[in-house]
């Protein structure tokens, strides 16, 4: 099993100072990936399942792959060099002349929210998930502050 691909899944998506922490991981492991504000927000309303009144960059690359009939296999965040990570989408497209995988170079980020849209397996590279330092303990104690936030009265509701 060690030189297979982990599956992992969004734990979380935070606000930073620079933009958001995207939480990553399965039940052994979790760990962080920074991203910019746009793509941050993009995760978080695939998540929450938001209906946009215009399609946004994601969702147009969504719609193209689907009037190309091609789909997302599954995203594989494959490198991490001096704390930036690359990843690749794994596109699969099926027709009269057979079946076609293409493998792009593309941003994790990125990755994130059109596998997440089109409900695809999002992969991390057994190197690159044995070598980055797992933040379960530093998510779960960010969300019982938010949990704690949730629960107190706000000065208006008083």
């Amino acid at each position: 099993m060690p030189n297979q691909a982990v599956v992992v899944t969004v734990k979380g998506v935070m606000p930073t100072a620079n933009g958001c922490a995207v939480f990553l991981g399965n039940e052994d492991k979790t760990f962080v990936i920074y991203v910019d504000q746009s793509v941050g927000n993009a995760i978080q309303m695939t998540l929450n399942g938001v209906k946009k009144e215009r399609p946004l960059t994601h969702d147009l690359i969504s719609h193209i792959l689907t009037g190309l009939n091609a789909r997302i296999d599954h995203v594989v965040v494959n490198d991490a060099q001096e704390g930036t990570f690359f990843a690749r989408i794994l596109l699969r497209m099926e027709n009269e002349l057979g079946l076609k995988i293409v493998e792009i170079d593309a941003r994790p980020s990125d990755s994130i929210v059109l596998a997440l849209q089109q409900k695809r397996p999002i992969l991390v590279a057994p190197a690159v998930f044995s070598a980055v330092e797992d933040m379960t303990e530093i998510l779960e104690r960010v969300l019982q502050q938010q949990s704690e936030q949730d629960d107190e009265p706000d000065e208006e509701s008083l």
